[in-house]
């Protein structure tokens, strides 16, 4: 395996890659909560992760990936409540047009995803684990994490414990806005309430409710990957609570690391101001469709910035991205269209080729830098593309190139070869 480099956020340092298990790797990334539809700041993370299984696939691992759905939590419950609907009226139509968008941008899910609605049983089993240890326990019918029982709580964040209030203090709602952190205990397990309507409680060994946002990954994770990951990925946002508190509640139950590698992808900015559902400054990839930006184009623009820096989404700037992409197919068309029998400096030309490979390498094994990469990319096929025009390519040259740009298209997928 080639030397791949990572920024792990737990250490803030670009560290090699190991995996646990040689030539295998296991990966969690953070799917949508489906009480409203991904946003384009939402599938600029999921790009950003599809790219890194797909390259480690190009290096020649295994990957097992597991991506959830949130569909059980407090802002689905009050789109139940407001809209009269079902749950599964509520979340269906959303968990449709993930599936769908993400297929039109070329991200690849797995073929199954749990639901934290479907893993009601794995949230129940942690917590009752929690519960023995002392790290959790019950107030009223509720049950709450004390963070304070957990040795390192916040290590991710590099959260200043010495500030944590000596005062009980709860917080009892599934997420809270903003990036401030919760001083206090976290919940685990909502007791049911009459006001939520039906199918939001399930009958358990902890009584009649539902896991809390803050069990439901770690459910869906230790049912399906284990209590170890190689590599746990997200949004920045999910810096701010919720990782760390996945952390406590894995570590908790099975005193091991979670998580080797930490990767968070920052924001996309909307004329200047961070995409947002609650700012309602949002926009989403059939918007930019109707624009005139195919879906090729869209992913293209959003992994053009390394996936640790952030976007200002702009026509502008998405059009630049589009004739850029245009220019690069049309020179991979042009340079696959071989002569016959022509002949070349054959050493000159494989060395080009050789560049192409080697060069994309190269920036993806920084850190998966995707900028770099299509930039190398297109100043190689310019430089292909003059050999072509000087020399001519014959079949097998071309054939030798169009083996090298698939592999590098199996990764970024905007070639459309």
């Amino acid at each position: 395996m080639q030397d791949l480099h990572l920024y792990n956020t737990m250490s803030r340092q670009l560290e090699l890659f190991r995996p646990r298990t040689r030539g295998a790797v296991k990966i969690f990334t953070c799917g949508p909560s489906i009480y409203d539809r991904p946003h384009i700041g939402n599938y600029r993370t999921y790009i950003y992760e599809d790219i890194l299984e797909r390259y480690l696939r190009y290096l020649g691992y295994k990957t097992r990936r597991l991506i959830n759905f949130t569909d059980v939590e407090d802002k689905s419950i009050a789109r139940i409540q407001q809209q009269g609907k079902t749950l599964a009226e509520v979340t269906e139509p959303n968990a449709a047009i993930f599936r769908q968008e993400a297929a039109n941008l070329n991200i690849r899910l797995p073929a199954f995803i749990p639901r934290s609605s479907t893993s009601v049983e794995a949230a129940v089993k942690l917590i009752k684990v929690l519960l023995k240890k002392g790290y959790a326990y019950r107030h009223r019918r509720d049950i709450f994490y004390d963070p304070l029982k957990f040795k390192g709580f916040g290590k991710l964040y590099r959260l200043d414990m010495t500030a944590w209030p000596t005062r009980k203090r709860r917080f009892a709602k599934d997420t809270y806005p903003g990036r401030r952190w919760n001083l206090g205990d976290f919940i685990l397990w909502h007791g049911c309430r009459p006001e939520w309507g039906d199918g939001v409680c399930w009958e358990t060994e902890l009584g009649k409710g539902r896991p809390a946002w803050n069990v439901q990954d770690p459910a869906m994770i230790t049912d399906h990957l284990g209590h170890q990951v190689d590599i746990s990925c997200g949004g920045i946002d999910n810096i701010y609570r919720h990782h760390d508190y996945n952390i406590a509640v894995i570590e908790g139950v099975s005193g091991k690391e979670f998580a080797g590698y930490w990767l968070h992808g920052e924001h996309v900015l909307l004329s200047g101001r961070k995409m947002s559902k609650n700012k309602g400054n949002i926009i989403y990839p059939g918007e930019l469709v109707g624009k005139g930006f195919g879906c090729g184009n869209i992913r293209f623009h959003l992994l053009r910035t390394h996936y640790r820096r952030r976007i200002n989404l702009t026509d502008r700037k998405l059009a630049e991205s589009r004739e850029l992409l245009d220019d690069l197919q049309l020179m991979v068309h042009t340079i696959l269209d071989p002569g016959r029998h022509i002949k070349n400096d054959a050493e000159r030309y494989a060395a080009l080729i050789n560049d192409l490979r080697l060069d994309f390498e190269q920036a993806m094994n920084n850190d998966l830098d995707t900028g770099d990469a299509t930039l190398s990319l297109k100043e190689n096929l310019a430089k292909m593309a003059d050999f072509k025009q000087q020399h001519g390519i014959n079949s097998k040259q071309a054939a030798e190139t169009a083996k090298v740009l698939s592999g590098i298209d199996s990764v970024l997928k905007v070639l459309s070869l």
